[in-house]
């Protein structure tokens, strides 16, 4: 059976579960709890930053949220102290998570998306992987953090930051960060829970997101001389992407440690034309720049500018209102691990594996390293999974990860 599911605004609102009083017991429940809340990234988030934030007050834990400008989605950051009365604004460890999802949009699932299924092995739903899996075990942690915090034998404190809008560009984190410094406080490390198998990644690219608008000028086909073939000249544009492209990977400078060894540029999208009969005066396309934490946006920025004058120079010759736009759309740091050597050790004890992993995705880890946080991505599931029909997370990932989370928390109660 494939079950469709409608994309509609009133479709997300009636999703949304009813706030409980009754908090899950175990990282399987929490997880089923937060796969309920419909948190794709057009929607708000607020449904379930709300029900988090009525847990941990539960707890005795003052809750700080950041909101966007629009006021429908949030960030939250909660701190469990070493001990009731302790600075919490010194020290300790962050694990961070984003709250949003990608969209279901045109995916064929075999269950409903938004409601968590158990086969086999296998926990079904949207985020499962990405990334609620490490959510709903680090809020199942969080009553036994604070039972050592109030009995005095948690020696450093352990934050929960929770973010919105990272699948759309890692939107939500920089507020955490900023009100972080703002009020102060100086964690000495962050875990990201992105899904890597609970194994170590203590780096990863960066992206940036490119939109190219190419405006010509319109004439009938049978009098091309009279116009400016705007995807003539985006097909000019969208080679000269693909042979800088090309040069990349050929560069000496590469990494071998991630699973794609040097800098990337692809283009993702393109539109332009109304009919074969005219001249089209519009084209846009998309590309992306993932870059090696070595290398900035410059390094291709610089060239590509070069050539969009040079097409200009070209075009406005035939016509002077035609030209090209070069618009940033999106842009997330790399994570480097220069500074991280002190917490790869801790961690590569906690998942009693020294292998050091680099991958091509981006998260907010780079965002913290930027910060001066030093920070590694470890979490359960697999991205492989992650944005698919069926996504899922094994449940002996959460199993892994809650074991990884009470190592952690132990290490913590040493002085």
């Amino acid at each position: 059976m494939v079950v469709t599911t409608s994309t509609t605004t009133d479709y997300q609102t009636d999703r949304q579960p009813k706030p409980t009083e009754a908090y899950p017991h175990n990282s399987v429940d929490w997880l089923s709890h937060l796969i309920s809340f419909d948190t794709v990234s057009r929607y708000s988030n607020l449904a379930l930053i709300k029900q988090v934030q009525a847990y941990c007050e539960q707890l005795g834990l003052s809750v700080d949220l950041t909101f966007n400008q629009a006021q429908d989605k949030a960030n939250l950051f909660v701190t469990v102290a070493a001990g009731e009365h302790a600075d919490i604004s010194t020290g300790g460890l962050v694990l961070s998570g984003h709250t949003d999802v990608v969209p279901v949009d045109g995916q064929q699932w075999t269950s409903d998306p938004f409601n968590a299924t158990i086969r086999g092995s296998r926990l079904y739903g949207r985020g499962s992987c990405d990334m609620k899996g490490f959510i709903a075990c680090a809020l199942n942690l969080l009553p036994a953090a604070v039972k050592l915090s109030k009995a005095g034998k948690l020696h450093r404190p352990i934050h929960l930051a929770l973010s919105f809008d990272e699948e759309v560009g890692c939107l939500g984190a920089p507020l955490i960060l900023a009100d972080l410094a703002n009020r102060g406080i100086k964690p000495d490390y962050c875990i990201v829970g992105e899904p890597t198998n609970m194994t170590m990644v203590v780096a990863h690219k960066g992206i940036a997101v490119y939109r190219c608008r190419v405006h010509g000028k319109s004439a009938h086909s049978s009098l091309t001389t009279q116009g400016v073939n705007s995807i003539s000249y985006a097909s000019r544009l969208i080679g000269f992407v693909d042979d800088l492209a090309e040069k990349l990977s050929h560069r000496d400078d590469s990494d071998a440690l991630f699973d794609v060894p040097y800098s990337t540029l692809s283009v993702g999208t393109i539109q332009g034309g109304t009919a074969t009969n005219i001249v089209p005066n519009l084209c846009e396309f998309t590309f992306d720049y993932r870059n090696l934490p070595h290398m900035t946006q410059e390094d291709i920025l610089l060239p590509i500018q070069g050539k969009v004058a040079e097409l200009n120079a070209q075009m406005q010759l035939r016509a002077p209102e035609t030209g090209i736009e070069l618009l940033q759309e999106e842009s997330v740091p790399a994570m480097t691990d220069s500074t991280n050597d002190e917490l790869q050790q801790l961690i590569a004890a906690l998942v009693e594996d020294s292998k050091r992993h680099k991958v091509a995705y981006a998260t907010e880890g780079g965002q913290f390293t930027n910060a001066g946080i030093p920070t590694i991505i470890c979490g359960p599931g697999s991205i492989e999974q992650a944005h698919k029909a069926d996504e899922y997370v094994e449940l002996a990932e959460l199993e892994r990860c809650d074991g990884f989370l009470q190592r952690l928390l132990e290490n913590c109660t040493s002085v």
